[in-house]
């Protein structure tokens, strides 16, 4: 699991003052105007002057820098930051926070923490705070995000209780990022409203998906999930204006307890009503949040709804809409549907278990996250040969 935030770091030369966006270097060799946007990893080499910031992996290299440096000591985090990744030191808090990493295909941006669903199994609990801080720091941490990037995400919370401010990252994105495509998780239900979803479609970014929650084929099924009543009709009305405004849409479904049963009923739902989407995912439950609290309620074992699982994959791909398993270990989804599944977990927080060892399919397979140590299925177990 890699660090992505340090608390507790020793900082010298930095007033306390607000969280600073910079991009890593490793390299001394920089125009003066572009080291003074980033900060530079200290290594065994000379320590050139100008940069904004400088960081160390010991207390030892504080005697090698510059008169008047500002610099913070995170050795576990100078073991994997890399050359145009983009951070955020925190001198206040003593922290830095790490936003985007050139070398991982996983780049979300959280956006809010505020939400209007309450999902049993949201990996993020929503909090009701004044958090508008945080777009001003996206917004400059993608003015610095190299413009090679495949891909960056915009999360939460619900980015659409933005406002405004929505579409001002959303167009940011598409201003400093031409090349980059935007995968923005919402519930969809401001985009009920058709003038919202118009307004994004407008925007006319090259490569955007929303990706879009929908957990049964029963509207009060969903809303009890969401703990939100209209929920599943906001939702689906949201759906339908996004297709309308142009704007791709994918539907993500979380398997759990309460809603699998019902899961090859809403692939039919879907293939029926709304076989114009761009993506499903089928995802495996993230233990964690608001899910481990409810674990009681929501966890299935794999195995116990791998039937439900095969139908919905092959109803929805037989009917043309590309579908992916995310979130799934291999030797626990059914063969003829393993295809289908995705090494999804993001890098940071994926780890595999010692039952994979000598599993011939784990550089294919999801893994698992590497907080959880529960909510495991019982036939975990290393795939060789044709098992």
């Amino acid at each position: 699991m890699i660090p992505l935030r340090a608390r507790a770091l020793e900082f010298r030369g930095a007033s306390p003052a607000s969280a600073e966006v910079i991009r890593v270097s490793l390299s001394a060799d920089r125009p003066a105007i572009i080291k003074a946007q980033e900060g530079f990893v200290v290594g065994t080499g000379p320590v050139p002057e100008g940069f904004a910031w400088y960081l160390l992996g010991s207390v030892d290299d504080f005697q090698r820098l510059p008169i008047d440096a500002r610099a913070v000591i995170a050795p576990a985090q100078t073991m994997f930051l890399g050359q145009g990744d983009v951070i955020a030191v925190d001198p206040l808090r003593k922290a830095i926070r790490v936003l985007y990493r050139g070398n991982s295909p996983y780049n979300h941006f959280l956006l809010t923490e505020r939400c209007n669903n309450y999902c049993l199994m949201c990996s993020q609990p929503p909090r009701d705070v004044d958090d508008n801080w945080i777009v001003d720091e996206v917004l400059r941490a993608i003015q610095l995000v190299r413009r090679d990037a495949v891909e960056i995400g915009f999360t939460g919370g619900e980015p659409t209780l933005l406002g405004e401010r929505f579409f001002e990252l959303v167009q940011a994105a598409a201003s400093h990022l031409p090349g980059t495509a935007l995968h923005i998780l919402s519930n969809g239900r401001r985009f009920s409203d058709g003038e919202f979803a118009a307004k994004l479609g407008a925007i006319g970014h090259h490569d955007l998906m929303m990706g879009i929650p929908v957990y049964s084929d029963l509207a009060h099924l969903h809303d009890h999930v969401v703990q939100a009543d209209g929920a599943y009709d906001e939702t689906i009305r949201g759906i339908l204006a996004l297709k309308a405004s142009g704007v791709r849409v994918e539907i993500r479904v979380v398997l759990q307890a309460q809603t699998v049963g019902r899961l090859p009923h809403l692939a039919q739902f879907i293939a029926r009503n709304l076989l114009f989407v761009d993506h499903v995912a089928l995802m495996g439950l993230e233990p964690t949040g608001f899910a481990r609290a409810n674990m009681e309620s929501i966890w299935c074992d794999p195995v116990d709804y791998a039937h439900q699982l095969s139908a919905a994959v092959k109803t929805l791909s037989g009917a043309g809409i590309r579908t992916s398993i995310y979130n799934s270990q291999l030797c626990v989804v059914p063969a003829d549907i393993r295809p289908y599944a995705r090494r999804s977990i993001s890098d940071w927080k994926q780890t595999y278990l010692p039952e994979c060892e000598g599993c011939e399919a784990k550089r294919e397979c999801a893994g698992f996250f590497a907080s959880v140590t529960h909510g495991r299925s019982r036939a975990i177990r290393p795939i060789v040969g044709a098992s």
